[in-house]
């Protein structure tokens, strides 16, 4: 449990990371208008969406830079420094990324192979620096069973499985206005608590760094958002989150934390796949958060429910722990 001496300890790093990130946004927004970087939307998405045209993307740069310059000065460890790493190395992909959309002007960015490739890099190396490092070994602790398991070969797979599932849903999880944001506020407490509950209290910083981080993102990403995160953004959180679970030895649980990513993705598969076979959609839209659009939901209701049922998976997280 978490003792009184250290609420400091936990909101220090919130409010730095906030308060950097509000000093950021109005000075990355305006620059990246001059320089037009601005969404270009997807004919196949919602015609609704036509008017987010424009609006500037890469916004992320704003909650990289917070989280990681104050995640590193309040907790300086190889924990931290591995998870930034990553999640660092994912952001970059998700600039070129971006890069290529916006400047290239090409709509689809990298090409489904290229993207996979960087990200097969990026994993690898984290896996091999922490693994190397001494910082993870083949355990993983496994909800409801309440132990650790030593999972020998079977560890790489699984976990290589894990973070790229994770990198890839929170990506496809960034859709409409503040969703991914909002939902990983949520995620990220979840982790800063249980790894201040596991003594490992520098990830729960960086954690804690992320969450402020990503309050003062939502001032401006919220419907109707003055900017986007970009898939700058949204693998730089997804590899975050990602690592901060594989170094807490915490892997499955994503499982659980993360069930809205997962649904996100499963969506894209399930409709790719029912029109491969039948021709017809089995969605109206996928992701799914286009499905509950296209439905008549307002999108600030599907922030809002969609965070709710990350809030209680992860106190059913909690509980299995």
């Amino acid at each position: 449990m978490i003792q009184a001496q250290n609420i400091f300890s936990i909101t220090l790093p919130i409010i730095l990371s906030f308060v950097t990130c509000v000093i950021l946004m109005p000075v990355l927004i305006p620059l990246l208008r001059r320089l037009k970087f601005g969404q270009s939307i997807l004919e196949i998405g919602p015609n609704w969406h036509a008017k987010k045209s424009g609006t500037p993307t890469m916004g992320g740069i704003g909650f990289i830079v917070s989280s990681i310059l104050i995640g590193l000065i309040l907790g300086f460890s190889p924990d931290v420094i591995l998870a930034a790493g990553f999640a660092m190395l994912c952001g970059i992909i998700g600039f070129v990324d971006d890069f290529i959309k916006v400047c290239l002007k090409r709509n689809m960015g990298f090409n489904p192979k290229q993207k996979t490739a960087c990200l097969i890099v990026a994993i690898l190396a984290f896996m091999f620096a922490s693994h190397s490092m001494g910082i993870t070994n083949t355990n993983i602790y496994v909800p409801f069973f309440k132990a650790e398991v030593d999972f020998g070969f079977w560890y790489f797979p699984l976990v290589f499985i894990m973070i790229m599932a994770t990198v890839n849903s929170v990506n496809l999880t960034d859709g409409i206005d503040g969703l991914a944001a909002s939902i990983t506020c949520v995620v990220s407490v979840f982790f800063a608590v249980l790894a201040f509950a596991m003594r490992r209290v520098e990830l729960a910083y960086f954690a804690c760094a992320l969450l402020g981080s990503l309050v003062a993102f939502l001032i401006f990403n919220l419907n109707p958002a003055k900017v986007f995160m970009g898939d700058t953004g949204s693998l730089f959180l997804g590899g975050a989150l990602a690592a901060i679970a594989v170094l807490l030895k915490q892997p499955l649980i994503v499982v659980l934390v993360g069930l809205i990513y997962l649904i996100e993705t499963a969506s894209v598969i399930i409709q790719v796949t029912f029109f491969k076979l039948t021709g017809k959609r089995f969605f109206k839209m996928s992701p799914i958060h286009h499905h509950f659009e296209m439905c008549g939901w307002k999108e600030n209701k599907i922030v809002i429910v969609f965070c709710t049922v990350t809030i209680v998976m992860c106190v059913i997280a909690f509980l299995s722990l």
